[in-house]
């Protein structure tokens, strides 16, 4: 999941990668885990270049499918559990996003997993020191895409969150403003279906315009948790419109990641999440 930021297509590349572990057979394999590691590996990077090659929207515009449960969820079942535990916020899969695929798998096999660099090397058809380069240039960009990841814990980023969405529904601008990082982010992925809601917005001001602008009477809001952090899901007549990730840094956001594609959202299962609080 990490290295292709898909649900559906880390299931692919699992169900490949056992189909091809089921036909070789373990006799001959001395190191089944590395052998696992490899074959995966490469698979994620076909996908991942046959992605590219497609060019199917700008870097920055698509977001990577979430894995939301409840807030108050203290019981998500075993599979919610591991994928949670194998997540990062969002914002950092975004980040991901705009690297290389060689960039992005020595990135994620290196920092996230440990992996040395000799293997990553032979993964993805580099020297060593080549693949040394591709993690520092990741590093590099996620460094400067800015805090991808809260430095507060889940109650004061819920804090802010239900605050930040009382003001949405409230038209109050200047709360707005008061809980957005003078240069926050709003990335939304409306899909192929809602093109023109696909958008990049920089800027306190401009969010709260914009969220004040596009807020539903009829929407209601339940807290969720996204890929571990506090995040909202919006729902108009019981019918997921949005869902978001909010990024917390100290007292105020500096990014919120949403989906708004009708298609995706459908796909994600959320429909056994119970509406909040009316707008």
């Amino acid at each position: 999941y990490r290295m292709l930021g898909s649900l559906a297509e880390a299931d692919d590349a699992v169900q490949e990668t056992w189909v091809r572990f089921a036909a070789a057979g373990t006799g001959g394999v001395r190191n089944v885990s590395g052998w696992l590691t490899t074959i995966l590996t490469r698979v994620c990077l076909n996908i991942l270049r046959a992605r590219a090659a497609r060019l199917e929207q700008p870097a920055g515009m698509h977001v990577p499918d979430p894995i939301a449960v409840q807030a108050h969820d203290a019981t998500p079942d075993p599979e919610q559990q591991a994928l949670l535990a194998e997540s990062v916020g969002l914002a950092l899969m975004v980040v991901l996003d705009a690297l290389t695929p060689a960039e992005r798998v020595a990135f994620v096999l290196h920092d996230v997993f440990g992996v040395p660099f000799s293997m990553i090397g032979q993964l993805v058809g580099r020297s060593e020191q080549a693949a040394r380069q591709l993690a520092s240039r990741a590093r590099r960009q996620v460094r400067e895409a800015g805090p991808t990841t809260p430095d507060v814990g889940l109650p004061q980023q819920r804090a802010i969150v239900d605050a930040f969405f009382a003001a949405a529904r409230a038209g109050d601008f200047d709360r707005l403003v008061e809980l957005l990082d003078p240069d926050a982010v709003i990335r939304a992925d409306g899909g192929p279906a809602r093109p023109g809601a696909s958008v990049v917005m920089r800027g306190a001001a401009q969010i709260a315009q914009a969220t004040i602008a596009t807020a539903s009477p009829l929407a209601d809001f339940t807290p969720v948790l996204v890929n571990g952090i506090a995040g909202m899901l919006i729902t108009v007549r019981g019918r997921p419109v949005s869902l978001i990730a909010v990024t917390v840094t100290g007292s105020r956001i500096t990014a919120m990641d949403g989906i708004t594609d009708p298609g995706r959202l459908a796909r994600l299962g959320l429909a056994g999440l119970s509406p909040g609080s009316r707008g």
